[in-house]
């Protein structure tokens, strides 16, 4: 990583896996994968994590696998919008 680069939170890990979801409605994890930027064992690592709390569900179907926000990863995206235009009014960053 160079000197300019951050290194991302836990917290914008998991917000960025959370709009990759939502944005798909129904995510498969290769789609997921690259649009949250991770390697595979990390990405399972967060999902399971995710699912865990009850912020996103996993559907299997066959050899298909694919994850959706459920009421409550909505309700916690909403709150983050909040959060994070209130830290920002500050100057800062989430």
């Amino acid at each position: 990583m160079s000197q300019g680069e951050k290194q991302r939170s836990v917290l914008r890990i998991n917000l960025d896996i959370l709009n990759a979801v939502r944005d798909e409605g129904e995510a498969k994890p290769t789609h997921i994968l690259y649009k949250a930027n991770l390697s595979h064992e990390r990405m399972v690592r967060y999902l399971d994590d995710l699912t865990a709390k009850g912020l996103i569900q996993m559907k299997q179907e066959g050899e298909n696998r694919t994850y959706s926000m459920t009421p409550k990863g909505v309700g916690f995206l909403i709150e983050m919008r909040r959060a994070e235009s209130f830290v920002q009014g500050f100057g800062l960053a989430i």
